[in-house]
């Protein structure tokens, strides 16, 4: 339960969140070139008061709060960054009750909900039961392959015992881990002249029967695997032997074991297709991790919590399900973790983008509730 200078700091910041989502839409943040908001979230904490503010090798923003106070800490984390490439501000608009951006809500919302909790604590020095680490981080979308979580658990993961990823909407829950495994393969053969040279191997054959392959593997029934060719693209000309192809493939699972059968599948596939004379070159763009050994109880207990939280502020039942987020590397290290959002919306992932301004009431109040709990009553 909120304290009440808590509720009371709330009530009189809610136009100051506002103004942040609006702010922090304004500055890009594509994966892997989060640096403008990266800058502007640390110099907005140290006006706040915030101490022990810091930026890591990986473009965290990282708040330590009581953390020398104690050994064992919470992780609070909400990304940066969005899925969008463009590096110049994207159309923003409020309509009604929606606030319009792409990004706006995947993860600006939550991004800026952590850090009016970081105001929050810098102003009013709350004691906690356990160190606080507020991070906001880098890497989450896309081919970021989770840096910037990744950073922080491998500097910091032997101290943190749990981790709250502000992320999505309030009316779901992310309690387990979806793994995945991307990879970009190109196929070289000789090409040639269409007439000239007939009979040649062309790239854009080698490849469709590659793929041809790949889709004839049964995923098991034991776990949700899916496999994916995303794009492919190659050749030259319509009288051109193409002399070179290539596709982007990702696997992904909630099972390690079912992913791995999945991608030494692959793996055999593509190795019986160079066997025939292809030249192929396989490369990895992007690993993340599935669960790990995590301590039943412990999770279920966070679960438990979650579900109890959210419940008292919406009275509807939380949606459980697999995701790929942040926790994918907590979970993977046996850390118990969750993951859920303090908006609603619509259009993630979209240039449709909108959340629900009325909601950011409910939203407001429980992201700072969720950070907070191992607050000292």
């Amino acid at each position: 339960m909120l304290s009440e200078n808590c509720l009371a700091f709330i009530e009189q910041h809610e136009n100051d969140l506002l103004q942040l989502i609006e702010t922090l839409c304004g500055i890009c943040a594509p994966s892997n070139q989060e640096h403008q908001r990266t800058v502007f979230v640390e110099q907005w904490l140290k006006k706040q008061g915030c101490e022990h503010v810091t930026v890591d090798e990986a473009g965290n923003v990282l708040y330590f709060y009581q953390c020398k106070e104690h050994e064992r800490w919470m992780l609070g984390v909400a990304h940066m960054d969005t899925v969008f490439p463009d590096l110049e501000p994207m159309p923003f608009s409020i309509e009604g009750n929606l606030m319009k951006c792409p990004g706006v809500g995947d993860d600006t919302a939550n991004l800026a909900v952590l850090m009016m909790c970081a105001k929050y604590l810098a102003e009013y020095k709350p004691a906690m039961k356990q160190g606080l680490l507020l991070a906001a981080d880098t890497g989450e979308e896309g081919l970021g392959n989770l840096k910037g979580c990744k950073q922080i658990l491998k500097d910091y993961g032997n101290r943190i015992d749990q981790v709250l990823a502000l992320d999505g909407t309030y009316e779901e829950a992310v309690n387990k881990a979806v793994g995945s495994l991307r990879y970009k393969v190109k196929v070289k053969t000789e090409g040639g002249h269409s007439y000239g040279c007939f009979g040649n191997r062309n790239a854009i054959h080698q490849l469709a029967s590659l793929i041809n392959v790949l889709y004839a593997y049964k995923v098991p029934t034991t776990s949700k695997t899916t496999y994916n060719v995303g794009s492919i693209s190659g050749g030259t000309s319509i009288n051109t032997i193409a002399q070179s192809a290539e596709m982007l493939f990702e696997i992904r699972s909630d099972c390690q074991a079912d992913m791995a059968a999945c991608d030494e599948y692959f793996h055999c596939a593509v190795k019986t297709l160079a066997a025939n004379g292809a030249e192929i070159e396989v490369q990895l763009l992007g690993e993340r991790p599935c669960m790990g050994d995590v301590d039943k109880e412990k999770q279920q207990a966070l679960e438990a919590w979650a579900k109890t939280l959210i419940q008292s502020y919406t009275n509807k039942e939380i949606n459980f399900q697999s995701g790929s987020t942040d926790c994918n590397i907590p979970f993977s290290m046996g850390i118990p973790s969750i993951c859920f959002g303090a908006y609603l919306g619509d259009g993630a992932h979209t240039r449709e983008e909108a959340i629900e301004i009325d909601s950011l009431k409910i939203g407001f109040k429980l992201g700072m509730e969720a950070l907070l709990k191992e607050i000292k009553q």
